[in-house]
């Protein structure tokens, strides 16, 4: 009866483990919470979450009027980001030769948190904001239709570095130490 009792509890116990490795290498999100302080000496706190079976990540940067939410849905190739201070949307393509792979973008801050402004400075990417409005979200896939559903949507299209567009206004919405993107001339309202 006791050996009985002892192999019910061995087979108990084995399957509780199982289930436990299973949900650690099964589960699809990731979040990883950042609070920085500014250049300007404000606050901000930044949550990026992935879900790697969908292939999206989301961003949120709480900074007063400065908040803003991106998804970067790297199924379709877009990214959107809501501007608060603009109470509007704007969608772009991804530059996959820029932008870290979703797999990768946890390895990136988590190294980027040890060496700070050490390490070597972030990737770049400005976009020059068109001021046609977008009539229909969804070619865009149902994430980034979600996050701009009922605001002002525009396209935003790459520039290049050596760009004069440097010196418009930008909206930055950059993942912190990670990479920096901007999206300029922000005349559309």
């Amino acid at each position: 009866a006791i050996s009985a009792f002892i192999r019910i509890c061995f087979q108990c116990l084995f399957q509780i483990m199982i289930a436990g490795l299973l949900g650690v290498f099964l589960t699809p999100s990731l979040n990883v919470n950042e609070n920085n302080q500014g250049n300007n000496g404000g606050n901000s706190h930044q949550t990026v979450s992935i879900n790697n079976d969908k292939h999206v990540a989301n961003i949120d940067t709480n900074n007063g009027w400065n908040s803003w939410n991106s998804v970067w849905d790297y199924g379709n190739g877009f990214m959107a980001t809501r501007v608060f201070s603009k109470k509007s949307c704007i969608i772009a393509k991804m530059n996959r030769n820029v932008m870290p792979d979703i797999t990768v973008i946890p390895k990136l801050i988590s190294e980027r948190k040890k060496t700070g402004a050490q390490g070597p400075p972030p990737k770049e990417l400005r976009f020059i904001v068109s001021k046609t409005r977008v009539p229909d979200l969804t070619p865009y896939g149902k994430n980034i239709e979600a996050l701009c559903r009922g605001l002002p949507t525009y396209v935003a299209h790459e520039i290049e570095s050596e760009s004069n567009y440097f010196s418009l206004d930008c909206a930055d919405a950059s993942i912190l130490w990670v990479i920096n993107i901007g999206f300029c001339d922000l005349s559309f309202k």
